[in-house]
């Protein structure tokens, strides 16, 4: 069924940021004392806010600096300036949506200005402008406010919308919002999403064949 209103998550859905950014958590990590692999960054903390990850991090033992956030997002811009590329098939579906006349919005844990970095250079932040939401102005996943918001300036039912995200903080929003939920499990995580209530899709074609659309 094609919805009224479909929800996506950035990094890891509709841009291939997530492994330049945990090469960059994982190092910083390990420089202040908590050993950390990118594989580890993928697994605990894909989806969380970044000032989650400071305090987690420093709960596990890891020595940051009080501006550790300024620091690590500091080389976060710098990397994401020289671009990311569109997960395969994000554009194609995108374009097939709005196609149907299906507004496309974007709730992401990140700042706006990841965003702006890595959505500026394919057209879509300014395409999707006033429809890109994040934690800096709302609560962040996994509490559903982003959702609800979109909902809501969508003027479409709850059962009309759909939430598309690779995390399961970002699954569990769309749950609690009582949404339906596409769990996106490219990095094997098929099994964690399912548990949190999605439905696990394993690329933008599959996507595109739950939304009855062609790509």
């Amino acid at each position: 069924m094609t919805p009224r209103l479909a929800v996506f998550d950035c990094d890891g859905v509709l841009v291939d940021s997530e492994g330049p950014v945990n090469e960059l958590l994982a190092a910083s990590l390990t420089h202040y004392g908590l050993p950390t692999t990118v594989e580890e960054c993928e697994n605990q903390f894909v989806g969380g806010a970044m000032p989650s990850v400071f305090r987690e991090a420093r709960r596990r033992g890891a020595d940051l600096p009080d501006n550790w956030l300024d620091e690590i997002y500091s080389k976060m811009f710098e990397r994401l300036s020289q671009g990311v590329d569109l997960i395969d098939g994000a554009m194609d579906v995108i374009n097939a949506l709005e196609a149907k006349g299906v507004p496309v919005w974007i709730a992401s844990n990140g700042p706006m200005q990841k965003m702006r970095l890595t959505l500026g250079p394919h057209g879509l932040w300014e395409r999707l402008c006033g429809r890109i939401l994040s934690r800096e102005h709302f609560a962040a996943k996994p509490a559903p406010d982003m959702i609800e918001h979109a909902i809501r300036q969508s003027a479409v039912e709850t059962g009309q919308a759909v939430m598309i995200d690779d995390s399961e903080s970002g699954c569990l929003a769309g749950v609690r919002a009582g949404v339906r939920t596409l769990g996106f499990a490219q990095r094997g995580q098929a099994d964690a999403l399912r548990l949190v209530g999605a439905e696990p899709v394993k690329d933008m074609r599959e996507v595109a064949v739950r939304f009855g659309l062609s790509i």
